[in-house]
């Protein structure tokens, strides 16, 4: 870089602040605040405030102060009608921004362009994110004529094929609950708004593991869906490809699902799981409680 005045960049930059014995000391609430949120983020479970203490070592107290102050920020929520806290919406979706982001230019985008260039259709990858999935990358078409969805955008679980992929794979309480909650609005003729129907649908779903969109998100667009696992073959994610009905039937979409399941092999070799907590887990964070 040029500097056009008789100062250099050293001459602006405030002299080294030598380290204060209390620096650490001040570090430690926001190293716990760290610590308990990758504790929730690994649990996939709710966890209460004696949970959370027991885990990591850290009297309940200063887990109490610091779970209130994240649930404050939205980074935490209580479930309802429960002690036991879980991830925030806010913390869920910065993670997605995150993952979206940093995708664009990762061995997952590649992967994806090269499916998407191979069957000449628009790619998606996407994720569950409570009750919609959020596409985390995709590759359109090269056709003027195609959808435009930005990654991060959400979908409904219902009537999309990746929505209906991931509700497959919950236990069936689980998934009933999910569904009574969440009316089955219909978008289009086709969407299936009736539960026992649906429910059929997805036992279906799980049984094949393809899941197909014959025009019941948007008129017109059919798709189709396969799951992606994580190395330890956990559902992580879902793969779709996604067509006008005009260009390409869902009998022509389902011939696809052999290079669907090719590319989600390799896109599983670039998902990594976060460690579960150890098993016995009373570990401590050094220093003072705050």
């Amino acid at each position: 870089m040029t500097w056009n005045t008789s100062h250099g960049p050293s001459d602006w930059a405030s002299p080294p602040r030598a380290a204060r014995p209390d620096d650490a000391s001040r570090a430690y609430p926001t190293i716990k605040a760290v610590a308990i949120l990758e504790a929730m983020a690994s649990a996939r479970r709710p966890l209460s405030i004696t949970e959370l203490g027991l885990l990591l070592g850290i009297p309940k107290p200063t887990v109490h102060r610091i779970v209130r102050m994240l649930e404050d920020k939205g980074l935490l929520q209580r479930e309802p009608g429960d002690r036991r806290f879980v991830l925030g919406a806010r913390l869920v979706s910065l993670g997605l921004d995150i993952i979206a982001s940093s995708m664009q230019l990762g061995p997952r985008h590649a992967i994806l362009a090269a499916l998407s260039a191979k069957l000449g259709e628009t790619c998606n990858f996407g994720v569950m994110a409570g009750s919609h999935v959020v596409y985390l990358d995709r590759v359109e078409s090269a056709w003027p004529f195609g959808l435009r969805f930005e990654p991060g955008s959400r979908v409904p679980l219902h009537c999309t094929s990746m929505g209906k992929l991931f509700l497959s794979l919950l236990p069936k309480q689980k998934r009933a609950m999910l569904l009574r909650a969440a009316p089955l609005h219909p978008y289009t003729a086709n969407t299936i708004t009736d539960l026992a129907a649906l429910d059929a649908e997805l036992d279906r779903i799980r049984e094949t593991g393809i899941s197909t969109d014959n025009q019941e998100f948007l008129a017109g667009v059919v798709c189709v869906a396969v799951s992606v696992a994580s190395a330890s073959g956990r559902p992580a994610a879902a793969l779709a490809v996604s067509a006008p009905n005009a260009r390409m039937s869902l009998e022509q979409a389902l011939k696809h699902v052999p290079s669907l399941r090719a590319a989600a092999a390799h896109l599983s070799e670039t998902i990594v799981e976060a460690e579960p907590p150890p098993a016995n887990p009373r570990r401590k964070l050094r220093g003072k409680a705050a």
